[in-house]
């Protein structure tokens, strides 16, 4: 998979909308822990929300890394609250569809 395009993009915000923070970011940071447990809520969910409880002054740049980290796409960075989305690798465990470009 390759770039989000803008309408792919919408379309994920939409979808996130609802959805409750699968992890919290405190005071430690982004350590390995972090990385780990957003790659399993990647695994599990396909499209996640990370919630900053501190860094918030960070949150653009750590967001971006924590993309880098886990394989995923930053769909958006939204107050205190990073977007997150994987695509499944197995076409049978995929649970989005996402409008083509």
């Amino acid at each position: 998979m390759g770039e989000l395009k803008s309408i792919q993009r919408s379309h994920l915000k939409g979808l996130a909308h609802d959805l409750k923070p699968a992890v919290q970011m405190g005071k430690n940071g982004l350590t390995e822990a972090v990385v780990q447990t957003i790659g399993r809520a990647l695994d599990d969910h396909e499209l996640i929300k990370v919630k900053f409880l501190s860094h918030k002054e960070e949150r653009e740049e750590l967001s971006r890394t924590l993309a880098e980290r886990t394989g995923s796409e930053l769909v958006a960075v939204i107050g205190n609250v990073a977007i997150l989305y994987r695509q499944a690798s197995e076409p049978e465990k995929r649970q989005i569809t996402l409008p083509p470009d």
